[in-house]
């Protein structure tokens, strides 16, 4: 992008019209320290708190995933919301019924219930809500295994979600490929925020915006740029190391997939087709000898059954 307008006059820093550090966040913590009953226990925190890290101090009788909060033990992390985005974090309380837990203070003397069952409802349906919007082709995607929605999901035993899921739509949004250092999956996307406060908040460089309304709300540049290429990313990377899905991977791992099997193929987040090529492939991630039939070559294991060594 040019440094300067069209009438010769130099262009401020981009970084000018955003605000940095937690300026943007809503002011959510707690004023004072505060005791806290969490499904009968009470736990003592500290003055700046919130309900999820009273929640987060005990053993809670509800799973409560909250995806949007970034919960990491840096001081990082205190620039990163709260944002209340995927409201899959929602618990009751005796004062103020439902809240969700990640922005809402921990007031001295709060009663929690993590497994009401309208808190447990509610919790339920936003994530399914996300899952509706995310593509599920986990085992093709750089963050297999390492995904908090994928955690969420299986600690929540979501089998199907109750709205569908993204394949059901046929509406794919092409790959951003163009850096050389990072992956745009906007298929992927659940709109947490994460990534534009870290660009914006922690690292101050303005890069990452959300743009559009609606179901059209996207991962967008702040300089009107089309591509991650054409945008005036530094490729520090901290973007991909919050997003909690794969809609942000590095390039090096971005094609990361199940081991290929002959006779097997699956699809990628735009629904292309990732054949095998035939190979035998071998390390660690290889399956076990003592798996294999003992009567049987390779070439005759795929041609009679090609799917069961999944």
């Amino acid at each position: 992008m040019s440094s300067e307008h069209v009438d010769g006059r130099e262009a401020p820093p981009l970084t000018e019209t955003i605000a940095p550090g937690t300026a943007t966040d809503p002011d959510v913590k707690s004023e004072d320290a505060a005791t806290v009953s969490v499904d009968g226990v009470e736990v003592e925190v500290p003055e700046g708190s919130t309900v999820i890290e009273a929640i987060e101090a005990v053993e809670t009788a509800g799973n409560v995933p909250a995806l949007c909060y970034y919960d990491r033990d840096s001081s990082q992390a205190e620039k990163i919301g709260p944002r209340s985005e995927c409201r899959t974090c929602m618990v009751e309380t005796e004062e103020h019924g439902m809240v969700p837990s990640c922005s809402f203070p921990a007031e001295d003397g709060l009663s929690v219930s993590t497994d009401a069952e309208a808190a447990t409802e509610a919790r339920d349906v936003n994530l399914d809500l996300v899952l509706s919007d995310h593509n599920l082709r986990c085992t093709t995607c750089g963050k297999n295994g390492r995904c908090e929605l994928q955690d969420a999901s299986i600690d929540n035993g979501v089998e199907e979600p109750r709205y569908g899921v993204f394949d059901d739509r046929e509406a794919y949004e092409p790959l951003d490929d163009s850096s050389d250092f990072i992956q745009i999956d906007r298929n992927k996307c659940i709109l947490c925020n994460r990534c534009v406060e870290a660009c914006n908040d922690v690292q101050v460089e303005g890069v990452l915006r959300m743009e559009g309304s609606g179901q059209d709300t996207r991962i967008g540049f702040q300089n009107g740029a089309e591509t991650m290429e054409d945008s005036t990313c530094v490729s520090c990377g901290h973007c991909v190391t919050v997003c909690p899905t794969g809609s942000l991977v590095e390039q090096d791992i971005a094609d990361a997939a199940t081991i290929p099997l002959p006779g097997f193929s699956q699809k990628n987040s735009i629904g292309k087709s990732l054949e095998s090529s035939g190979k035998e492939t071998k390390g660690p991630m290889t399956r076990m000898k003592s798996d294999e039939p003992k009567d049987l070559t390779s070439e005759a294991r795929t041609e009679e059954n090609p799917g069961d060594w999944l």
